[in-house]
């Protein structure tokens, strides 16, 4: 049966869960730049958007409830989620590091530059090339693409949903003790996390889409580890 309980939670985890993704830019930033430099389809965004907003909310209200069933207080659940906050952040910044390095070698190697030559009759002529031929980078474009959902997935699992324990589990099981409220209102609070996310993505997605980077246009990936980068020092730093 639907209580005012249930329908006062729910209403609260749909808007925790709404205020919470939309303030954290590390919810959509990532997938939106890693997309546009991987030449992602809109399809295998969203995939991977969706599986790593699961991994995000499903490690927290699995912690709620172990939290829950082993009697821990919710003093020591938001210390273990502040340690988890942690990891995730730093798990973006150094992966995000590491990618920006990466992009920048590939785009310095990419940079175009010409050459003369001269031919029989005194005929000169000049072309440009760059020295990163596709078949050249095969090998580590397939490592980086088959390895970034993954660990964009771990950082995601890592990353906790702060507000989910203190705010919506602990309150709708210690005001009647019902665990099948705390299971609905963590489904709101999930489904609302998660479609919010996507809408960000599309939203921005499609926004990126629209603009002209021409000679910036090899720095991409580059710019989206720049971008997980400063979404792990944004966390560290600033608590978004």
């Amino acid at each position: 049966m639907i209580t005012e309980q249930i329908i006062y939670f729910s209403g609260l985890g749909a808007a925790v869960g709404f205020v919470h993704t939309l303030l954290g830019p590390d919810h959509y930033i990532p997938f939106v730049f890693m997309a546009k430099a991987r030449n992602w389809k809109q399809k295998k965004t969203i995939s991977i958007t969706v599986l790593c907003g699961l991994g995000h909310v499903a490690s927290s209200v699995a912690l709620g409830f172990a939290g829950i069933a082993l009697g821990i207080g919710v003093t020591r659940l938001t210390d273990i989620e502040s340690i988890r906050g942690n990891w995730a952040a730093w798990g973006f910044a150094l992966f995000g590091f590491v990618y920006m390095l990466w992009g920048l070698s590939r785009a310095y190697k990419q940079k175009p530059h010409k050459h003369l030559h001269i031919h029989n009759g005194g005929v000169v002529h000049e072309h440009g090339h760059v020295h990163s031929h596709e078949h050249d980078h095969l090998h580590s474009a397939e490592k980086l693409t088959n390895i970034t959902p993954w660990v964009l997935f771990v950082i995601f699992v890592l990353g906790p949903c702060e507000p989910l324990i203190p705010v919506i589990i602990y309150p709708a099981i210690e005001k009647r003790g019902s665990i099948s409220e705390a299971i609905i209102v963590s489904m709101v609070f999930s489904i609302v996390t998660l479609v919010t996310m996507i809408s960000m993505v599309l939203i921005l997605q499609k926004g990126i889409n629209l603009v002209r980077l021409n000679k910036l246009e090899r720095y991409t990936h580059a710019i989206a580890g720049a971008m997980l980068l400063l979404s792990g020092v944004g966390i560290l730093f600033l608590g978004l």
